[in-house]
């Protein structure tokens, strides 16, 4: 498997050794984030739930695992001209907070209608920001500008190997706090968070579920996986702003 996570045949982006590396690279930077749960949620659904609270992780998402790892995995010669990422928020917040820690510049797309609270996360860690418009196209165009002007290597937000082996450091965390667990439900968008998820846990346990969720207003996924290919919608249509990306090819495999 190469350093920028692309698949080799009959491989995964991510495995397991690489998920293990990704957690003694970071565990040094990252928060490790407890387990919560809900009497109450209990009862309603007739389930023992358990919440692996990422809302508690640095930069406020699970995204700066990923994030950490690519970073911290580039070598000198790769990271002195800094990163290059596009995100509607939680990723961009996190590059931008692990490139500061790196010592390195952080060049930040982001589309004119991301949630404003996001975009002052990512000024606040000193992310470089550059406008986009709100299509993936644009994104994409924007990034391949400044990486073209600076010199700086690209963080894709999901579509990465090094980012799918730092988010499958949550499933390392998780079943070592909730070994009895048979069920993990994962939100999907890009699909970075589980296939790191479900590449580590069933390598663990090879009996546990991963189960994905998405809104019905953004479903792409569930379209993609009944159609056995990559569908990419029009429009979506769902208050998640942060679940509104299609799968990459190398999500897709794990998928």
């Amino acid at each position: 498997m190469e350093n920028n996570g692309h698949i080799q045949s009959g491989k995964y982006a991510a495995d397991i050794s690489s998920i293990k590396d990704a957690k003694l690279r970071i565990e040094s930077f990252i928060h490790k984030t407890p387990i919560m749960s809900s009497e109450y949620l209990n009862s309603v659904s007739g389930r023992k739930l358990f919440f692996k609270c990422e809302c508690f992780q640095k930069g406020g998402a699970f995204k700066f695992r990923g994030a950490s790892n690519a970073i911290f995995s580039l070598g000198n010669d790769q990271a002195v001209k800094g990163v290059v990422t596009h995100s509607s928020g939680n990723h961009a917040a996190a590059v931008s907070l692990a490139a500061k820690l790196r010592g390195i510049p952080a060049y930040i797309v982001i589309p004119k209608n991301a949630p404003d609270c996001k975009v002052e996360n990512v000024r606040r860690y000193g992310g470089k920001i550059f406008w986009s418009e709100a299509t993936m196209q644009s994104r994409e165009s924007v990034s391949t500008k400044v990486m073209e002007d600076t010199g700086a290597i690209l963080i894709h937000p999901f579509n990465d190997g090094r980012i799918i082996s730092g988010q499958g450091t949550i499933s390392l965390e998780l079943l070592e706090q909730i070994p009895q667990i048979d069920t993990i439900i994962v939100p999907i968008s890009g699909g970075g968070l589980i296939s790191g998820v479900a590449l580590a846990a069933k390598a663990i346990k090879p009996s546990i579920r991963i189960l994905a969720a998405e809104p019905r207003g953004a479903n792409d996924a569930a379209q993609s996986k009944a159609a056995g290919r990559i569908i990419t919608l029009p429009e979506t249509n769902t208050i998640a702003d942060g679940l509104r990306a299609f799968l990459g090819d190398l999500t897709w495999y794990v998928f």
